[in-house]
């Protein structure tokens, strides 16, 4: 590697180093640790010994069973243990962990964690060094910083990001081309709604991109069959069990019911958690949302579809909607690692020296940062005793300013780079 690239490499280095020394420290000092991981660590070790996942309680037995118990206060283990939201496939990712004892799989889990992270994020970096290498590593260590809470709770999200950062490098570079299929197949298998709008943009680029996207497509659908092939002798009735579990974990997860949360680390980060504050209706909010993201979307692609593909386009088609994304549907800060692919777009128009760059820098800092595990922990420090009437317009709008600012900087991020994706964009056929 060269010199720059060593440094930069030390410095994401440091920065996840940073992320997985304070989610260890958090781990040895509070309870409800690795709980995303053991939810699914567990479901899988249900299918090892020929038990339903899907059947409400049966995570919670085979954690039992190991000799575990579970503390009065560990109320968000007990919710993780009683049911499994995962498909199939993705306990076939999760199979070789779930084969070895707790203390050894959840050191290796934290382990991959951070080695993936790092890896995507370097890949990131050496297509944002392109064109602006300082601006890219500041940003991407912004992001690797403020993972603590994915080291704390064990989620899925940062081996999501990360293979399907890895895909997207793969399939634009055009090298290890298999690897980045079987990546983004893994991504999709394990968090649909992470990966999936991402997909989405091969698909419509057309050309060579359309049939990676097909060929990714196939390789999901392989593991699927394969999944579904040792989980139905096993459990016969999954489908039905497992649209059960989301109904009850979606009734959980409601942006009332987790508005008890208010800001930090673990918040609701999709559109639904502002409009809410408005009009404490799901008929409301959810049309709300949708209408405006798929108006959002709408426009993406048709865009996609009618010109003509190029890297610049293709990094600002990727940097307006990944916000897109994490508004449309259930979203907490962790799964906002993805805006690791917004980092190039930023680069970018940066690199073109144009009035323009101050606004892709702050537009995006502000994006990663209202995401960020720390400002948001410091932020609700400092509002965790700040009560707002919520009765007037006025005390609504400082309430989202002040609780629910996410939403609100995402929209504005992917509205920001949508408008620079179709600005002068070249017609297919035409120079």
């Amino acid at each position: 590697m060269t010199r720059t690239q060593r440094t930069a490499l030390v410095c994401l280095l440091l920065s996840c180093g940073v992320s997985v020394f304070l989610g260890f420290y958090l781990e040895r000092n509070m309870h409800d640790v690795m709980l995303d991981f053991k939810g699914i660590y567990y479901g899988t070790r249900c299918l090892f010994q020929h038990a339903d996942p899907y059947k409400p309680g049966e995570p919670l037995r085979a954690y039992m069973a190991d000799g575990e118990r579970l503390l009065p206060n560990e109320d968000g283990l007990r919710q993780n243990l009683t049911w499994d939201v995962y498909f199939p496939a993705a306990s076939i990712f999760i199979a070789p962990f779930a084969m070895l004892p707790w203390g050894t799989a959840h050191l290796l889990w934290i382990s991959f964690t951070a080695g993936s992270l790092i890896f995507a994020a370097f890949l990131i970096w050496n297509s944002g060094a392109d064109f602006a290498p300082i601006i890219s590593v500041g940003l991407i260590c912004l992001i690797l910083a403020n993972s603590e809470i994915l080291f704390l709770l064990g989620n899925t999200a940062g081996i999501v990001v990360s293979l399907c950062v890895v895909a997207v490098w793969c399939f634009l570079r055009e090298r290890f081309i298999w690897a980045g299929i079987l990546c983004l197949a893994f991504s999709l298998a394990i968090k649909p709604h992470d990966a999936g709008l991402v997909w989405l943009y091969f698909l419509l680029a057309g050309g060579i991109y359309r049939k990676r996207a097909l060929q990714t497509l196939l390789a999901t659908t392989v593991l699927a069959v394969l999944a579904i092939l040792w989980v139905a002798p096993i459990a016969p009735h999954w489908m039905q069990e497992l649209h059960s579990n989301i109904l009850t974990a979606c009734g959980l997860n409601d942006p009332v019911f987790a508005s008890a949360v208010r800001i930090g680390p673990c918040m609701i980060i999709n559109l639904q958690s502002a409009i809410y504050i408005f009009r404490d209706d799901p008929r409301v909010y959810n049309l709300v949302s949708y209408l405006v993201c798929g108006a959002l979307l709408l426009v993406w692609s048709v865009s996609t579809l009618r010109s003509r593909f190029s890297q610049r386009r293709a990094w600002l088609a990727l940097a307006a909607v990944v916000p897109l994304t994490l508004l449309v549907t259930y979203h907490r800060p962790y799964d906002a690692k993805l805006l690791l692919l917004t980092v190039p777009a930023c680069a970018l128009l940066w690199s073109e020296g144009k009035p323009i760059r101050w606004i892709a820098l702050l537009v995006t800092t502000a994006g990663i940062v209202s995401t960020a595990d720390i400002p948001l922990t410091i932020l609700l420090t400092l509002t965790r005793n700040l009560h707002i009437s919520t009765v007037a317009l006025s005390g609504q709008l400082l309430t989202v300013l002040l609780m629910r600012p996410i939403p609100l900087i995402l929209l504005a991020m992917a509205i920001f780079y949508l408008w620079l994706y179709m600005r002068h964009a070249p017609e297919k056929g035409l120079s």
